[in-house]
């Protein structure tokens, strides 16, 4: 551990302000390192299957807190700069129905996955410290992951978006927001908005965000079918434009982290990204986040992963090239994984004339 942690303190002691338009500053810019995917590890924690539960990995909040902890130890001290809690599959809705919480106890256990990420930070950073490192407080970031309302149901409808012939705007924002209140509530960094099938949830609950809370930080990632379509058949390129300028119009671009994909076969991701950017007027810069999967395929009948696992280390050159400024895992990345993401984005920082760069002590 003690060179995976000195490794580690070469990040920043403070976190530079994200802006919407990375040209404006005249520092290079600041790539962050995101976790992998969480409920993966999580599943080498713990004694009991994670995936196929209807409740995921964050049943463990209230059965395993001590290995949801571990997990988010595991990406940290492989480098991770941000992590994010275990309320992805989280709602009040799930919790009542399938641990027989009531509302009150089910808003309580998702407070609650805040503080076992706080709990990991603040272990990490007495790690970090103990063997002379320089982090500083602001550093990791904490983000609530969000997951989308598809999530919930158990049915795999995360993957297709089917859901959203079923309910409406502001249906969506409803369901949303008791999660949001209750992580923004708890103490965290931002919001991880994610893995969203279709186009309507994510305008639904960037509007949410936009119209309701008035600083949190926050990203929003699409689940994607192919090179093109999101999961539920809308264009890539016109839903990330759509949020684009729903951030524009509100003046909120200081507050956007980034907008990309989540979860996805890391070959369809620069395609993705291309998409969006031809889109874009002249002159202007989005930020860009990846985190996607191995590119195997999630068998919701069975409840496994199937088919074989990419490299998605190998892929991270060409996202920097093409502007994305948070990279990490998601389903099947590990924590070796991250290392060996951080690695590659750290010895592209170190080459002459490199355009980007890993850390910024201010």
């Amino acid at each position: 551990m003690q060179s995976q942690l000195s490794r580690s303190t070469n990040r920043s002691k403070m976190m530079p302000e994200f802006t919407g338009n990375w040209h404006q500053h005249k520092e290079k810019p600041r790539i962050l390192v995101k976790c992998g995917g969480f409920s993966s590890q999580l599943a080498r924690n713990v004694n009991e299957k994670v995936d196929g539960d209807p409740l995921w990995g964050s049943r463990f909040d209230a059965t395993q807190p001590d290995a949801v902890i571990q997990t988010h130890l595991d990406f940290l001290r492989k480098g991770a700069d941000i992590i994010l809690t275990n309320t992805y599959q989280s709602s009040v809705e799930g919790f009542m129905k399938h641990l027989g919480k009531t509302r009150e106890e089910s808003i309580a256990l998702i407070a609650k996955s805040v503080e076992l990420a706080r709990q990991a930070r603040t272990k990490y950073l007495s790690e970090v410290a103990a063997n002379n490192g320089d982090i500083g407080p602001d550093m990791p970031w904490i983000l609530a992951s969000i997951g989308p309302y598809g999530a919930h149901l158990h049915d795999g409808s995360e993957y297709t978006g089917s859901y959203a012939n079923l309910v409406n705007f502001s249906q969506l924002q409803a369901w949303h927001k008791p999660r949001i209140d209750t992580c923004l509530s708890a103490g965290i960094d931002g919001l991880a908005v994610e893995t969203l099938p279709c186009q309507l949830e994510a305008l639904a609950v960037t509007d949410l965000l936009l119209t309701c809370y008035c600083t949190p930080r926050f990203w929003v990632s699409f689940q994607c079918k192919d090179s093109s379509s999101l999961a539920h058949g809308e264009s890539f390129a016109e839903a990330a434009l759509a949020v684009w300028n729903m951030v524009v119009k509100h003046k909120a671009q200081s507050r956007l982290l980034g907008i990309g994909v989540n979860c996805v076969n890391p070959n369809y991701v620069t395609p993705l990204l291309k998409s969006l950017l031809a889109k874009l007027p002249h002159g202007v810069t989005v930020p860009l986040v990846v985190y996607s999967n191995r590119g195997e395929i999630y068998d919701s009948d069975r409840g496994e992963w199937t088919g074989n696992g990419l490299n998605v280390a190998s892929f991270v050159p060409e996202w920097l090239r093409l502007g994305a400024r948070i990279i990490g895992g998601c389903c099947r990345v590990y924590p070796d994984d991250i290392y060996e993401i951080r690695q590659t984005i750290e010895d592209i920082a170190q080459q002459p004339q490199s355009p980007i760069q890993t850390s910024l002590v201010m």
